[in-house]
């Protein structure tokens, strides 16, 4: 079953290549959708794909790359929507 989450990570999850590895992560696993920076210093994903491959980009996010210290993941799922080609990171 396809799925939709909208997720926001607090802690030390900017300059530490949290979008990228997200990306990356997201790519091999399939998912869809993009991630980005917020101007209070947390980050925002929205990932779309197979529930299971989605959680899975879900607790990465709990952890996130080296170097990142995550203190809260808030997740809202959402209908899946199905309108993303590919998972990029927006600015």
């Amino acid at each position: 079953m396809n799925v939709r989450a909208h997720v926001f990570v607090n802690g030390r999850v900017q300059g530490v290549f949290f979008r990228y590895e997200t990306r990356r992560e997201a790519r091999k696993h399939g998912v869809k959708g993009w991630v980005r920076n917020l101007s209070d210093g947390r980050v925002e994903a929205v990932f779309e794909g197979e529930e299971e491959t989605v959680k899975k980009l879900i607790d990465f996010c709990k952890s996130g790359p080296p170097g990142a210290k995550v203190v809260k993941v808030d997740v809202k799922w959402e209908d899946y929507a199905g309108e993303f080609k590919d998972f990029e990171i927006r600015y």
